[in-house]
C-alpha cells in the first residue's frame, strides 16, 4: 500500500532498506557483546574481526542481495561463502521515511550497474573489543559511477550509558547528496577555535607533524573512521586528518556522502576525490581528509600538508605499487 504514495527510485529504495538493515546489523553487533563470546580472530597489524563483524556482514550482504540481486556489494570481511545465514537476519522491510522524500533529479536514472555498495559491519573493531562502544559504526555506502552519494551511519550503542534511561538505544543517520542528511541535528563547529580528530591507534611521525603543522586547539583521537567523520558532521571538530594510508573504501563511502549532502568534503590529502569502482584499489592510498565545509574548510586544512607529508604518502604508494 506504501508504495502508492511513496517513492519507487532505485537509490532511494537502495537507501531506505539500508537504514532498515543497518539497524538490524547493530542488534546483532549488540548481541554478540552481551554474550561476551567476542570471538576474535587477528587478520593483521591492527585489524582485527570479531563474530559481531562477521554475522553483521552476512546480515547485509545477503539482506541486500535479496533485494537488489543486481547491484554490486564489497564487504569488509571475507566470509565463509558456507555460512548459515540465520532467517531471522535477512531484512525484506523500507523505511518508509526515506522514501517519503522526493529524489534528486541526477539519481533518477541510475541503474543497477552504476552502483556499488560499500559495507563495513562494524567500524571500530579494535575498540567494540576494549569496551569504547560510543566508537563503532555500521557504514552502508552506496557510489554510482564510481561517486560516494548515499550513505548510512548506524551507531548501535548511541545512548549506550543512558540505558536504565527511557532513551531509545542506537540512532541511524543517513544522507543524499542533492537532497541533505537526517537522524541527527546538524550544528556548525566551534567559531574562533580549531579543533581536529584523528586515529587513536594508527598515529605516525607522519600523522603527528601534519597535526603539529595545523597546529590545532584541541586534537580529539578517537577510533573508527565512522566515528571521526561524524565528529565533523555534528560540528564537534572542523576536520578529520589522516595522513596516511590504511583507511579503506568501505570506511568512507557512507560518510563522505552524508558529509557532502550537508556542504562538507571528504578527500584524499591533495584534494583529489576518492573513487568507489568496482575495481578501484580498496585502501585510500593517499589519506583522508574530511571537513565540515567544502568551500572555506577544506582548502584551509589542504594548505596545511606540507610537501614532506606529502611526498611520504607518494613514496609509500609507489613502494605498495612496487611490490
Amino acid at each position: 500500500m506504501i508504495w502508492k504514495t511513496m517513492s519507487n527510485n532505485l537509490v532511494l529504495r537502495i537507501l531506505s532498506s539500508s537504514v532498515n538493515i543497518s539497524a538490524k546489523a547493530g542488534s546483532i553487533v549488540r548481541d554478540v557483546m552481551k554474550t561476551g563470546e567476542l570471538a576474535v580472530v587477528d587478520k593483521g597489524v591492527n585489524d582485527l574481526q570479531t563474530e559481531a563483524d562477521r554475522r553483521a556482514q552476512n546480515c547485509i550482504i545477503t539482506s541486500l542481495s535479496k533485494q537488489f540481486p543486481k547491484i554490486a556489494i564489497i564487504g569488509e570481511e571475507t566470509l565463509d561463502p558456507n555460512d548459515k545465514i540465520d532467517d531471522k537476519w535477512i531484512v525484506s522491510s523500507f523505511d518508509e521515511s526515506v522514501l517519503s522524500h522526493k529524489c534528486p533529479e541526477e539519481w533518477l536514472n541510475v541503474t543497477d550497474e552504476d552502483i556499488v555498495v560499500w559495507v563495513d559491519p562494524l567500524d571500530g573493531t579494535s575498540e567494540y573489543t576494549q569496551g569504547l562502544l560510543d566508537h563503532v559504526t555500521v557504514l552502508i555506502g552506496l557510489s554510482v559511477k564510481g561517486r560516494a552519494i548515499g550513505g548510512v551511519i548506524h551507531q548501535p550503542f548511541y545512548n549506550f550509558d543512558k540505558e536504565n534511561d527511557s532513551t531509545k538505544l542506537g540512532r541511524t543517520i543517513w544522507g543524499l547528496v542533492g537532497l541533505g542528511a537526517y537522524g541527527f541535528q546538524h550544528r556548525q563547529p566551534p567559531v574562533g577555535k580549531v579543533i581536529v580528530t584523528t586515529t587513536r591507534s594508527h598515529s605516525s611521525p607522519t600523522i603527528n607533524a601534519a597535526i603539529e603543522h595545523i597546529n590545532p586547539d584541541e586534537v580529539i583521537r578517537v577510533g573508527g573512521a565512522g566515528h571521526k567523520v561524524l565528529l565533523v558532521i555534528e560540528g564537534q571538530a572542523h576536520a578529520y586528518v589522516f595522513p596516511s594510508r590504511g583507511c579503506k573504501k568501505w570506511d568512507t563511502c557512507a560518510p563522505e556522502a552524508v558529509l557532502e549532502s550537508l556542504g562538507g568534503r571528504l578527500t584524499d590529502v591533495f584534494g583529489n576525490q576518492l573513487r568507489y569502482d568496482r575495481n578501484v584499489e580498496h585502501t585510500n592510498e593517499l589519506g583522508v581528509l574530511a571537513t565540515h565545509c567544502a568551500r572555506t574548510s577544506h582548502p584551509y586544512f589542504l594548505a596545511k600538508f606540507s610537501d614532506d607529508i606529502k611526498a611520504s604518502l607518494l613514496s609509500s604508494s609507489q613502494m605498495k605499487r612496487n611490490n
